[in-house]
């Protein structure tokens, strides 16, 4: 048991300095249409869901969101980044990525390819709807806006999440995916 503990602490601050890494040097965002970029920040946040459980999700979600939290007050790429300054947007929602990419990939993982996928869309999307919604109630920008954001940011987000997930975790637990290993 000492050894399952020590394995979660060691994935937590691995994925959790990954996180950090992707937004210091900005290699966490994908420049994308109209001046914005797509992020991959919380896939490091659904990848140790998935290896290690919710908890671990929630703590390398919690280091997401503070960095993110710190970077926009610290250094933000536009004035957009200023409201990623208020916890409930920057570090709320991000807890939130873990659990439930977990409660996904535990209901399918029978079905390990298409579980990995399904679990990367999810996490992705809950960061997603959580950060834009949290956005839209605290009414910092219009609702078309947030929902024009949201399909053309999320969705291209939920699909990296999904191939980097797949490409990651299968690795990891040495899934073979493809013709000759587990069908789609």
């Amino acid at each position: 048991m000492p050894q399952d503990r020590t394995r979660k602490v060691v994935i937590t601050g691995v994925l959790g300095a990954i996180s950090v890494l992707l937004g210091w040097t900005h290699w966490g965002f994908i420049p994308w249409v109209g001046g914005t970029s797509l992020t991959i920040m919380h896939v490091p946040v659904i990848i140790g869901a998935i290896l290690e459980g919710p908890l671990v999700g929630a703590v390398i979600g919690l280091i997401f969101g503070l960095f993110s939290m710190l970077q926009a007050a610290i250094a933000p790429s536009g004035p957009g980044d200023l409201i990623f300054t208020n916890p409930l947007i920057a570090v709320l929602p991000r807890l939130f990525i873990g659990p439930v990419a977990w409660l996904v990939w535990t209901g399918l993982r029978r079905w390990p390819a298409v579980g990995l996928v399904i679990s990367g869309i999810a996490g992705s999307l809950t960061n997603t709807i959580l950060v834009l919604g949290t956005i839209g109630l605290l009414g910092l920008f219009p609702w078309p806006v947030i929902l024009s954001t949201g399909v053309a940011n999320g969705l291209p987000e939920a699909g990296a999440a999904a191939v980097l997930t797949l490409a990651v975790v299968a690795a990891w637990k040495r899934i073979e995916i493809g013709r000759q290993g587990a069908a789609l």
